[in-house]
């Protein structure tokens, strides 16, 4: 059964290190500013030629408030009349970078994050659709995955009947805790019922899905508070969950900073968060995907899975790897093709320069035939648990243990200890390996020696 996950505890300290999520390989640390608009033109050309399906992700960085874990790209600002100088410059990026694609390249996804995207107001949301209408073919029979991210703070019901109206048929509500004194130690009060009236909303309106989004490791959280939290969730049953570990890295992330660290839990007691987590959600019904990602067994990403078809890309697990996505707004990044590339990640800057008539891109990486094949496994190991060396083999025209011979031993090792099930055709990643499968990946990361790992969040 592929949602089966053992617990082990000595496995789990030996194994829990710093890495990559691997929404993509390379990671975003291997960017640079080699990669320019003349590189993004091409590979626009190159997916024009070969009709490729697109997926769109659009980034928009304000937020009326901050919450003090957050380390997303985001501009905090109680003045709604900042919106519409971006939206502006958005619509401009947009335009330029639609008429280097054909009008028959369809939109299977599309995804507004954040910051928060409903800080827009409702005249700016149709007209930030009403131009990607104009210059991607966005599909109007509802067969799409068109998700956007929402606060409940900043959402009602004549919001979600905007959102539904405008063609959304996915929601990803950030919760992260429901404790009054863990959400006024992190900025965010955020009750119980507004959550739950915007998943009424959503429901009665017939959005095909909800996600909820959870953090373990904040401060003045217990097992105790958090395992109440997940009760409330489960009763407001999501058919996606999303339960990610805090990273406390306030030397990168400003805000982090008013978090008080004598406040955080102890590694032993996030560890039993996490666990009692997973054992409350496989009760409810859940399956585990993944890095930490749960989906009830009818959802798409668990059919997915169970079908070896799912993928991961940096909108997380997917069922839309096969498509060009297509980055727009501040800090978006785009993997087209061979080619990823970001925009600027500071406002002004991404501001000015589509004031010029220029695009935003300015570092990235094109992957050569060694990033290709890693970039394969990876995908395998994290979406799959395990992966056939023949299919590799096929594929790129190698011997996958005379390339890989020199991790063979590494691999060996993680074998003894339970982590894998190794031999001569195939890697399976064990029930005690599942929550771990970060660190199978990161055996195949060529770049990683290179890295300075405090950059990572740790596996658990």
């Amino acid at each position: 059964m592929l949602d089966a996950i053992r617990w082990d505890t000595d496995l789990i300290r030996r194994y829990d290190l710093a890495g990559p999520r691997y929404t993509s390989y390379p990671t975003a640390v291997q960017f640079d500013g080699q990669v320019g608009t003349f590189d993004l033109f091409h590979a626009l050309r190159d997916s024009r030629k070969a009709l490729r399906p697109l997926s769109l992700y659009v980034h928009v960085p304000f937020c009326a408030n901050i919450c003090y874990y957050c380390a997303c790209n985001k501009v905090i600002t109680k003045d709604r009349g900042r919106a519409q100088p971006y939206l502006q410059r958005l619509e401009q990026e947009i335009q330029l970078i639609a008429c280097h694609l054909d009008p028959a390249q369809k939109v299977e996804q599309l995804h507004f994050g954040g910051g928060t995207p409903t800080f827009l107001s409702h005249d700016e949301l149709r007209q930030l659709m009403a131009q990607l209408r104009k210059s991607f073919n966005l599909l109007d029979d509802n067969s799409g995955d068109y998700g956007i991210e929402i606060d409940p703070r900043e959402a009602d019901w004549s919001t979600m009947g905007l959102l539904r109206e405008l063609g959304f048929n996915r929601v990803s509500i950030g919760l992260q805790d429901l404790d009054p004194a863990v959400q006024r130690a992190v900025n965010r009060l955020q009750s119980l019922e507004e959550t739950r009236a915007v998943i009424d909303a959503a429901r009665t309106l017939q959005f095909r899905s909800i996600n909820i989004d959870l953090i373990y490791g904040l401060p003045r959280q217990t097992p105790e508070n958090f395992a109440r939290t997940v009760d409330e969730v489960i009763n407001l049953q999501p058919d996606r969950l999303s339960v990610f570990n805090y990273a406390h890295l306030p030397e990168r992330f400003m805000p982090q900073r008013r978090i008080n660290s004598d406040e955080l839990p102890t590694p032993a007691q996030k560890l039993e968060m996490l666990q009692g987590t997973i054992e409350q959600l496989t009760q409810a019904g859940y399956r585990y995907i993944g890095m930490d990602h749960f989906a009830l067994p009818d959802d798409e990403l668990a059919i997915a899975q169970e079908e070896s078809t799912l993928q991961r890309n940096f909108q997380g697990y997917t069922t839309h790897g096969h498509c060009d996505l297509i980055g727009l707004g501040v800090s978006a990044i785009s993997q087209i093709g061979d080619l990823y590339c970001q925009n600027s990640s500071d406002l002004n800057q991404y501001q000015n320069t589509l004031a010029s008539a220029q695009l935003a891109t300015n570092r990235g990486l094109l992957c050569n035939a060694d990033d290709r094949l890693r970039r394969a496994v990876i995908q395998q190991l994290i979406c799959n648990f395990s992966l056939e060396f023949a299919e590799i083999e096929q594929a790129f025209n190698i011997d996958f243990q005379g390339y890989f011979g020199e991790l063979w031993p590494q691999l060996q090792g993680m074998g003894e200890d339970g982590l894998i099930e190794l031999d001569n055709e195939r890697i399976t990643v064990l029930p005690a390996g599942r929550l771990l499968v970060r660190s199978v990946c990161m055996v195949f990361d060529a770049y990683l020696e290179q890295q300075n790992r405090q950059r990572f969040s740790r596996v658990i």
